[in-house]
């Protein structure tokens, strides 16, 4: 499939559109140019689909450990399987790795407390969040993709360029 340039050199449009795409899945919508949304929604339903295909490829192992008291204890971990790890490692190559956020009424110590766990808060958001739903509805419906919508705004003031607001469905 032809790409669109966008008027940019490669690494500045790879860039760019790395950003936007970060950004959407990270906030749930942005608003930007009909051009870009249009490229933007190509890759953000690429990689949706990739976690919704491998979003039930994980491997439950039950690893032996020791409790405070000293008592053996069983505890199940659950690890990603070979198709998600690799999905995994490949929706890393093309988004940004934002940092969480502490919520305004979040003190320090439950920030760290949330946090301790995730190291990569979008991916684990794609995965635990996305993929499910869209799995989901996926099943449900006996389709899949279309997981962005491009909505038209009109034209920008300033330079006239046409707006979109581009959304998770």
């Amino acid at each position: 499939m032809e790409q669109r340039k966008l008027s940019l050199p490669t690494d500045q449009r790879v860039a760019l559109l790395r950003s936007q795409v970060t950004a959407l899945l990270w906030n749930g919508k942005i608003t930007t140019t009909k051009a870009r949304a249009k490229e933007v929604q190509r890759i953000a339903d690429g990689i949706i689909q990739l976690a919704v295909d491998t979003v039930f490829d994980v491997k439950k192992e039950v690893k032996q450990g020791v409790d405070k008291k000293g008592k053996p204890i069983e505890v199940e971990v659950v690890l990603d399987g070979e198709k998600r790890l690799a999905a995994r490692r490949k929706i890393m190559a093309q988004v940004y790795d934002p940092p969480e956020v502490r919520k305004a009424d979040e003190t320090a110590p439950a920030f760290r407390e949330r946090t301790k766990d995730i190291r990569h808060p979008l991916i684990e958001k794609i995965f635990n969040v996305y993929a499910i739903r869209y799995a989901q509805r996926n099943r449900d419906n006996n389709c899949s993709g279309g997981y962005t919508r491009v909505l038209k705004l009109g034209p920008r003031r300033g330079d006239g360029a046409e707006e979109a607001l581009i959304e998770l469905v």
